[in-house]
């Protein structure tokens, strides 16, 4: 990261789902703005959902498209207050009331981290991501498309070295390296410099 974007003033963004121990890893590792993917928070809207109306049901779309549009525009405190209330006010108990909970402290514990935020009405304007949607195409069209056709075989390691080669055709950077490798191919295969000695 470092060699690729050497300008100290860029903000450098790391989007993640809720795991924990990623999160860790990245805190530990880069100095870097943590994003809550939205894709995630969403999974957890669609979970609670399903516990007010039935999976699939225009209702249930609306619920969610409501909420999402609440989260987008800096409101998560009400998504998770309302949830907390349609548990009282409808007395929801067992399993529901659990899954309710869990969607409610998940939201209400990314609202209010000080690492990893759910700001997404503030980063569009910053020309930030809020989803991990178009890196998630790079590795479908980087891996998925290149190498899972019909009838190959990958060893993990010809697979890497592959994925390198696709990801440096893609930036562009094909030429040059193709002239780095016949160099270095060419010192490999021939070492010893090479003279015409006179009888």
């Amino acid at each position: 990261m470092d060699h690729r974007d050497s300008l100290p003033s860029l903000t450098r963004l790391a989007l993640a789902d809720g795991e924990r121990a990623l999160q860790i890893r990245v805190e530990q590792k880069l100095k870097v703005t943590l994003i809550l993917d939205l894709m995630h928070a969403l999974e957890k809207l669609w979970k609670a959902a399903y516990v007010f109306h039935a999976e699939g049901s225009l209702e249930a779309d609306l619920w969610v498209l409501d909420r999402t549009l609440q989260i987008l525009f800096g409101e998560v405190g009400q998504v998770v207050k309302g949830i907390r209330q349609s548990i009282t006010k409808r007395r929801i108990t067992g399993p529901k009331r659990k899954t309710l909970n869990a969607v409610a402290n998940y939201l209400y514990l990314y609202r209010n981290r000080t690492r990893m935020r759910m700001r997404y009405h503030e980063y569009p304007a910053k020309g930030w991501p809020i989803a991990s949607g178009p890196v998630e195409g790079a590795c479908k069209n980087l891996i998925k498309d290149r190498m899972e056709r019909s009838g190959m075989r990958w060893t993990e390691q010809m697979a890497e070295a592959i994925v390198q080669l696709r990801a440096i055709y893609l930036s562009g950077d094909f030429d040059r390296y193709w002239e780095f490798h016949i160099a270095q191919d060419q010192r490999r295969l021939y070492p010893a410099v090479w003279s015409v000695v006179p009888k």
